[in-house]
């Protein structure tokens, strides 16, 4: 073979392996569309950490808000289960309607021992201010229930803690006829028995001033005597107890608050 012939051999053979490795260093278009869609589905599947978008994610707060009016609706529908069951999901136990009262005290008012026990199980608060200032155990001497009084005790319950009146629990007890109250709020607590209201009302002076002056009241009147109530303590007016129970011609009751 001459020597020109074998020079253009060999260009040719050059110029075919490189046609060969241009070939094989050129990225494949389908190759790499398809490693996008692999790389893409990685970040984006069903189990990507990032599957969920911030719009679609549940709102973590909307649970307690959501619970916290079951938990309402429940106490005011006299539910025990249902109250449970929204306590369990996250409801707060010590939530407030739009009159700032808790469950506990919707309970206390509707002498519902039900839904306080389960209330109380998950720790609600007994001396927890609704907007007028008044707390659950304060108002167990409005409805003088013994059973609801006895449920809040083991809760330590603050006794001085005042009604929207500047009264604790006793006066209202007192005022309203409650005997039974009145007798085991006396006997189970330390209860002061001689607060006086911001309207200048002891417990005595109430029972004596609103009572209707007949068995109930005349017992209720004992046994504020007996537990060493004192009968020289004076309304806002500087009238007694005995000065009242003489206007209304209350003689049995007279008798009982004698200061002389």
């Amino acid at each position: 073979m001459s020597t020109g012939h074998r020079r253009g051999l060999a260009y040719g053979i050059a110029l075919l392996s490189g046609a060969v490795l241009l070939t094989a260093c050129t990225p494949d278009p389908g190759a790499d569309l398809a490693e996008r869609r692999s790389s893409s589905e990685s970040t984006t599947g069903p189990n990507s950490a990032s599957r969920e978008s911030p719009a679609t994610s549940p709102d973590p707060l909307a649970i307690p808000v959501a619970q916290n009016r079951a938990l309402l609706q429940a106490a005011n529908d006299h539910d025990p289960a249902a109250v449970r069951a929204a306590l369990t999901r996250g409801a707060q136990v010590d939530t407030r309607d739009t009159g700032g009262r808790t469950p506990l005290m919707l309970a206390v008012l509707s002498d519902d021992l039900s839904v306080a026990q389960v209330l109380l199980e998950f720790g609600a608060d007994p001396d927890a201010k609704d907007a007028r200032g008044e707390t659950p155990w304060v108002n167990t001497g409005v409805t003088g229930s013994v059973p609801m009084m006895e449920a809040l005790l083991p809760l330590d319950p603050d006794l001085t803690l005042p009604n929207r009146f500047g009264g604790n629990a006793l006066i209202p007890a007192a005022e309203k006829g409650h005997l039974n109250y009145v007798r085991e709020v006396l006997r189970q607590t330390g209860i002061d028995i001689d607060h006086v209201n911001d309207l200048g009302w002891t417990a005595l002076l109430e029972a004596v001033y609103y009572g209707d002056g007949g068995p109930r009241y005349r017992d209720i009147v004992r046994v504020l005597v007996d537990n060493g109530a004192d009968l020289t303590i004076r309304d806002a007016n500087g009238r007694t107890a005995f000065d009242h129970a003489v206007r209304r011609g209350f003689t049995d009751i007279a008798a009982l608050v004698d200061p002389r």
